[in-house]
């Protein structure tokens, strides 16, 4: 018993010195932790500004699927119209 009191005093020491360099790795993770959830939250902003461009570019194909025809075909030929007309004959 007295082989261990005598230890106690070596460990405690050791003990304290230990935490150190655990207390350093803690924080090392804990930076790799915080950088790894950044760039999952701006990849995941990413695809989401992806999805809804991807959305948008998916309702005018619907749209245009699903229009008459004729009014598709109307639609085409007023943007011919507009391209047409030069941009000094509006103002007139």
């Amino acid at each position: 018993m007295n082989n261990i009191a005598s230890w106690i005093w070596v460990l405690i020491p050791l003990a304290a010195i230990a935490i150190a360099p655990f207390k350093m790795w803690m924080r090392i993770k804990e930076k790799q932790i915080e950088a790894q959830t950044s760039l999952a939250a701006e990849k995941s902003a990413q695809y989401a500004q992806h999805m809804e461009r991807f959305e948008a570019r998916l309702r005018v194909v619907e749209q245009i699927v699903t229009d008459s025809g004729a009014q598709t075909a109307q639609q085409i030929e007023a943007l011919r119209e507009q391209a047409r007309i030069p941009v000094g004959d509006k103002a007139q």
